[in-house]
């Protein structure tokens, strides 16, 4: 049986999702669990892996399973034995061709950015920090440059293995945050995202507004297909993944009801 998870997580605590040697990891915490429901050792699968100290309102995630045990039960049983910072929202059982990395069609981040020299304190893992003047105007102007399909080589961590570097960017929103004046919220939603692509566009944002180049020099950034000419990475803190969407009706209606109920609880 393939088991479909809904996750969310502080990553505040951790090296990423992904294992890695003398690192602790969101991947980690809940194979451990899953080892100890199983028996043995059980891979588990991620929608896409976020970074250290990168967080998720909506990370889904797929197991293979010889048990036979009702979606409630992996629910309750994952999340009494995992770290309280990390919560299975809800568990369904999916189709054995079913993969949450190859099968999603588009993905949203949310990025929280901070304006100001001195971060509140609770919320220093939350946002990412900008100490400079913030143009708002200049800053939004951006936007439209990264709408649409454009190769994001510029925009991509020199780590990155992937050849094809073109992606789709359906929507890019930025808002002043209406509780805290002191908070900028961007939303990106595309049907993918390079290593660090995200964040990069955020930090190149920045740099427009804190007035290091207009905002039409963004289509010469990407037409360079040079990371070296792109803003930097924004801090991990202020990103989110917000959600993921399939090609499958059933997994997006069961993410949807999950997560109403879980916000509803």
């Amino acid at each position: 049986m393939r088991v479909v998870l809904l996750c969310r997580y502080d990553g505040s605590n951790y090296h990423g999702f992904q294992i890695q040697p003398n690192n602790n990891t969101i991947q980690e915490e809940i194979e451990k669990s899953l080892k100890k429901i199983n028996k043995k050792d059980v891979r588990l699968y991620m929608s896409g892996r976020t970074d250290s100290g990168v967080h998720a309102y909506g990370q889904v995630l797929h197991f293979d399973t010889d048990l036979n045990i009702p979606d409630e039960a992996w629910v309750k049983a994952l999340n009494a034995t995992i770290p309280k910072d990390i919560r299975i929202v809800g568990a369904t059982s999916a189709s054995e061709d079913f993969h949450v990395r190859y099968n999603s069609t588009q993905k949203t981040y949310y990025y929280k950015l901070y304006i100001g020299r001195e971060v509140d304190p609770f919320l220093l893992n939350y946002v990412g920090k900008h100490s400079f003047d913030f143009n708002f105007e200049k800053a939004q102007e951006t936007l439209q440059y990264f709408i649409g399909e454009h190769d994001f080589s510029s925009f991509c961590s020199k780590n990155s293995s992937v050849e094809d570097k073109v992606r789709t960017i359906y929507s890019l929103t930025m808002e002043k945050d209406p509780v805290n004046p002191n908070i900028v919220n961007f939303e990106i939603t595309g049907n993918g995202f390079l290593y660090n692509m995200v964040r990069i566009i955020i930090g190149t944002i920045q740099n427009v507004a804190s007035g290091k180049y207009e905002a039409e020099y963004i289509k010469e950034i990407l037409a360079k297909k040079e990371r070296q000419f792109a803003g930097p990475k924004a801090d991990a803190a202020g990103l989110y993944l917000k959600e993921v969407v399939y090609d499958d009706d059933k997994i997006n209606k069961f993410i949807n009801n999950s997560l109403k109920a879980y916000c509803n609880k």
